[in-house]
């Protein structure tokens, strides 16, 4: 996809819609210097080329230079024209989305979004990512961060998010007890019938099920002077849930681990952010997952 749109020009013709015409109609036609693309158009038909323009001596660029070269990057044939009044066609993944959403049988794609700014995408595949946690809370925050992070992001590729979440509740029932210790009251958690109790309220120590991750053991071990029979929830170690993409498809994943307070943390496997990670945590952990899982992307 452009690095800019505003290198997108948009044109109608009256010639066909290949090469050779394309050619013979922009070749020797001034183009503004910022143009590198133009998205043409032929009633309903629409083809997307690159264009070279003349270049001075000194290297500077004029205002405008004439057209010295034409490729077709996209044929009329394998080319739709998409509108999205609210999309905006600067954020990689939401042009991705539209791509593949609205005319995925298509190799090239181009939107008319948001303030009426057109861009396109060349056969989009998007970077799967999987966004795994722990619920409640709902929605999934992580998840949730992330999502709202990509709708704005125009410095990463296209991505597409597949929520992997394990219930605390279910991770209680693989260890049946009468009384369980959750970290905090927040999620508003309840297993069945059984007590529930709240390290973070310090309760009087009972035999307990700890449903909590290693901080949570450490803080249990500094109230209480010994470890907890536990199952651990910290969505860095437990297996994916029932729901959970699985096999050599499963992409880059992106997780939390309250253990690390304020590092981002590059695994053999997924990218972990502190627990309550912030946005801005969050943006630096994807720049850090597409510079390990699609170093060489780039917009055009």
């Amino acid at each position: 996809m452009p690095g800019e749109y505003r290198g997108v020009a948009v044109t109608e013709v009256a010639c066909e819609l290949d090469e050779g015409s394309l050619a013979a109609h922009f070749i020797g036609l001034e183009a503004y210097r910022r143009t590198r693309f133009i998205v043409v158009r032929r009633g309903q038909h629409t083809a997307i080329i690159a264009v070279e323009k003349h270049q001075t001596a000194d290297g500077e660029d004029p205002l405008f230079a004439p057209i010295t070269a034409v490729t077709l990057l996209v044929e009329a044939d394998d080319c739709a024209f998409v509108v999205r009044p609210n999309l905006d066609t600067a954020v990689p993944t939401a042009l991705g989305r539209a791509a593949l959403e609205d005319a995925p049988e298509k190799r090239g794609v181009v939107v008319q979004g948001s303030y009426g700014h057109i861009s396109f995408i060349v056969d989009p595949a998007p970077l799967r990512l999987t966004v795994r946690e722990v619920v409640p809370p709902y929605p999934p925050k992580l998840y949730d961060q992330t999502r709202r992070l990509l709708e704005v992001a125009e410095h990463l590729p296209p991505i597409t998010l597949v929520a992997e979440v394990v219930e605390l509740t279910d991770l209680a029932r693989s260890r049946p007890s009468s009384e369980y210790l959750l970290p905090c009251r927040g999620g508003g958690v309840t297993v069945g019938a059984a007590s529930t109790f709240y390290l973070d309220e310090r309760p009087e120590h009972r035999p307990w099920t700890l449903i909590g991750c290693e901080r949570s053991q450490q803080i249990h071990h500094w109230f209480y002077g010994e470890r907890a029979d536990q199952v651990d929830i910290c969505p860095r170690v437990v297996p994916a849930g029932p729901t959970g993409p699985t096999g050599p498809n499963l992409g880059a994943v992106l997780t939390k681990c309250c253990l690390f307070e304020r590092e981002i943390v590059v695994e053999t496997g997924q990218v972990v952010v502190p627990w309550g990670a912030s946005l801005a945590q969050i943006s630096e952990a994807l720049t850090a997952i597409v510079g390990e899982w699609e170093p060489s992307w780039a917009p055009a």
